[in-house]
């Protein structure tokens, strides 16, 4: 099963502060041992909201609002994508993450990612070749 670790944003995180040489040594190890135990697929850390937009869809049309955003708590700052036995284990994982935004509250979010047999006979046989075909065209790039 593959999950999304959801690193939620804060005041700080929005505002661009930056972490402490202590956060980014406690994550980098937090980091090699989720490498080590072959979870970790990927994982990133993103740019306040102020660097970023969003594209309303409304039918046939899109509207681009730029950032920043308003709602911190609904924000995310960063994130990791791993590969566990289940959310059980994402769960126990987490729990051993230093706390991504010190002095303060923090929360991350776990979700799990799709998979091409949750979504049943819709995902043909043709859909399914056609998104290997992207991923492996992905992975070349």
């Amino acid at each position: 099963m593959r999950f999304m670790i959801i690193i939620k944003a804060s005041p700080d995180s929005e505002a661009g502060v930056m972490p402490s040489q202590e956060l980014l040594t406690a994550m980098g190890n937090y980091n090699e041992e989720l490498v080590k135990a072959g979870i970790m697929l990927a994982g990133e850390g993103l740019h306040p909201s102020s660097k970023g937009a969003r594209v309303k869809f409304s039918g046939e049309n899109r509207s681009v609002i730029d950032g920043p955003f308003i709602e911190t708590k609904e924000l995310i700052a960063g994130f990791w994508l791993w590969k566990v036995k289940s959310k059980e284990e994402a769960i126990e994982w987490v729990k051993r993450c230093p706390n991504p935004m010190p002095g303060t509250e923090a929360e991350i979010e776990i979700r799990q990612v799709f998979e091409a047999e949750d979504f049943g006979a819709e995902f043909t046989p043709e859909l399914r070749e056609q998104e290997e075909r992207v991923w492996e065209q992905a992975k070349k790039n």
